[in-house]
């Protein structure tokens, strides 16, 4: 599969695309292609001056760095682009997505393996950041904005910094063919949500307790059962007062 297949596929992927035409001429994530290919076959002939210097072409036309060392598989799909940056033993399988300002990349100064490997179908968010010579597995989606740092098993979806994996679903998907970044649990809702309901079962179980919606909750009920000096400075810094800058009363 060569370069016609890959415009072909991103014109399978991407509705704004009207035709082929406008894919070969106009779209930078295909010509990101276009100049990695002629990079990389430099590159494994050895002539690695001039794979960088297509390659550094490549990134000030299109705004995508892809080192020409990479190996990247057929059907790439590179979504916008601007940003991307693909490191030099950085591994792509066959048929992902990967959003704008995606970053696949090491992490200090190890030599040979130190960027990650993406197994086929894989779904990389934008924004998202793959450190380290970590795997992705089949079929994976890497959530917009998450920072990964460890391996992601096949099927799964991860979100969050660090990304942990959020989703495990039996059915055999290819969430590069839809495209969605947005289809995943909302992580930090969800761990405030159960942090609410413990503290308000913990008022409950309190004797003399007021609920959390009153106002008060279990921090007035501590803060009224301390000393008056106690319970003054308490007070000032909750109005953020008595400390440096404060406009507290003046002695005189």
């Amino acid at each position: 599969m060569g370069l016609l297949a890959d415009a072909k596929n991103i014109q399978s992927k991407d509705p704004a695309a009207k035709t082929l035409a406008e894919v070969l001429l106009l779209y930078p994530g295909f010509h990101a292609l276009l100049f990695y290919r002629v990079s990389h076959w430099l590159y494994r002939h050895r002539r690695f001056f001039l794979a960088r210097t297509v390659s550094q072409w490549g990134r000030g036309f299109t705004g995508i760095e892809i080192h020409p060392g990479a190996v990247i598989g057929p059907c790439l799909f590179i979504d916008h682009g601007m940003g991307i940056v693909i490191g030099e033993t950085a591994e792509i399988g066959a048929n992902c997505t990967i959003y704008h300002q995606v970053t696949l990349g090491g992490t200090g100064k190890e030599t040979g393996k130190r960027h990650p490997t993406l197994g086929d179908n894989v779904l990389i968010g934008a924004g998202a950041k793959v450190l380290g010579p970590v795997f992705i597995g089949a079929n994976a989606r890497i959530a917009a904005g998450s920072v990964v740092l460890g391996c992601i098993p096949a099927g799964a979806t991860a979100a969050g910094v660090p990304a942990t994996v959020v989703r495990m679903n039996g059915e055999r998907v290819r969430p590069s063919d839809d495209l969605d970044q947005q289809d995943v649990p909302n992580l930090l809702g969800n761990k405030l949500a159960e942090l609410e309901s413990r503290v308000g079962r913990l008022e409950i179980s309190q004797p003399g307790a007021r609920p959390s919606f009153e106002g008060g909750g279990a921090y007035d009920d501590l803060l009224h059962s301390q000393p008056d000096a106690v319970r003054g400075k308490a007070d000032l810094g909750t109005m953020g007062l008595g400390q440096s800058g404060g406009r507290g009363p003046q002695t005189p």
